[in-house]
């Protein structure tokens, strides 16, 4: 009878049960490569921290399909999003070191690794999606952003994009003076510490996975993000009200580490960064829609939206100036202006 209850007893602890770690479904099923990707010669390990229901972020997996098809299963673009292998502080440091050899940065956490990444970010200069197309088409803005890192051994391939900047906050702001009342999460970053220093706002570091439990217990009481992200992320069912600040772009940044780069055959490395271009391109015309979408979708599940009036915009952007010629002598006084004219910012 002893041997029988333990017999019973060990057969009910190997039993699944439901709820488990095992029974969950993996969130990145949907996305797995249609091929064997065992047979690469070359494999490029590309990180990001996001989901890729964000437009911006799918771009790695397009990357990956279109990769592997124009040069004929010779690179595999392994793509790891949703910080499978860490927060973008330690993969940038395993970017530089060559064990990750790609990374779709937040532009907020690019300016850590060179200042001259650090004018995207800048208040009021590549602010909308037009001046974001214009920025990456002409070569004169674009070539020193895209070797601005390259004392690090990091070449900037190309840009993609979720969305202008906000505040999504627990009560309406639709003025400077209402916003004053609001403690700000932002990310770890530079720019962004120098920016609202110089708009006098309260304001928290805070890491994003911190994000949601700051905001139910009123640690924060306001995001500085995009409205794609709030919606996806559902940032929206704590912090119902949305202040279209629209005072930058949110965008991915892709990082290549140049030893690698260097290292793959001249042929295969032209193939390889013209697919890039191409996805990235076609991201950008996606993130527009998704724009739209998501803020119509946030509206019509009761989320307040909020402009300030053009005075208002006026007195951040004056406000802001210190700034712009604080990181002009980091990033370059002349770059900055040339960047600022043709843009018309």
């Amino acid at each position: 009878m002893k041997k029988m209850m333990i017999l019973l007893l060990m057969m009910a602890l190997c039993l699944p049960v439901s709820g488990m770690a095992g029974d969950k479904k993996d969130p990145l099923a949907a996305w797995q490569p249609k091929f064997d990707p065992s047979g690469a010669k070359y494999t490029y390990i590309l990180s990001n921290v996001s989901h890729p229901v964000i437009e911006g972020v799918a771009a790695g997996y397009k990357i990956r399909d279109k990769v592997w098809e124009k040069t004929n299963g010779q690179i595999y673009v392994d793509f790891r999003p949703l910080s499978q292998l860490g927060g973008e502080k330690d993969v940038i440091n395993k970017l530089k070191f060559g064990a990750v050899q790609g990374m779709l940065s937040s532009s907020v956490a690019a300016a850590n690794i060179s200042d001259r990444l650090g004018i995207v970010n800048l208040p009021y200069v590549v602010d909308t999606f037009d001046k974001l197309d214009a920025f990456r088409s002409d070569p004169e803005l674009w070539q020193p952003f895209a070797e601005g890192a390259l004392s690090r051994g990091i070449l900037v391939a190309d840009i993609t994009g979720y969305g202008p900047y906000g505040w999504a906050t627990t009560s309406p702001v639709n003025n400077i003076a209402s916003a004053k009342g609001v403690n700000f999460r932002i990310a770890q970053a530079p720019v962004n510490m120098d920016t609202y220093k110089a708009w006098k706002l309260k304001f928290t570091v805070l890491p994003w996975p911190d994000v949601p439990q700051a905001l139910q217990t009123g640690v924060i009481s306001g995001l500085d993000h995009t409205a794609i992200v709030c919606n996806i992320t559902k940032k929206f069912t704590i912090a119902k009200h949305f202040t279209e600040l629209n005072y930058a772009q949110g965008l991915f940044v892709h990082l290549i580490n140049k030893r690698w780069l260097d290292e793959l055959p001249a042929e295969l490395r032209a193939t390889f960064l013209e697919v890039i271009a191409e996805e990235s391109a076609a991201s950008r015309v996606a993130t527009r829609k998704q724009q739209q979408e998501q803020v119509a979708a946030a509206k019509a599940a009761g989320v307040q939206f909020y402009q300030l009036t053009d005075a208002e915009i006026d007195q951040l952007k004056k406000m802001a100036e210190p700034v712009l010629d604080k990181w002009g002598q980091k990033i370059g006084s002349d770059y900055l202006a040339k960047v600022r004219a043709k843009l018309g910012s």
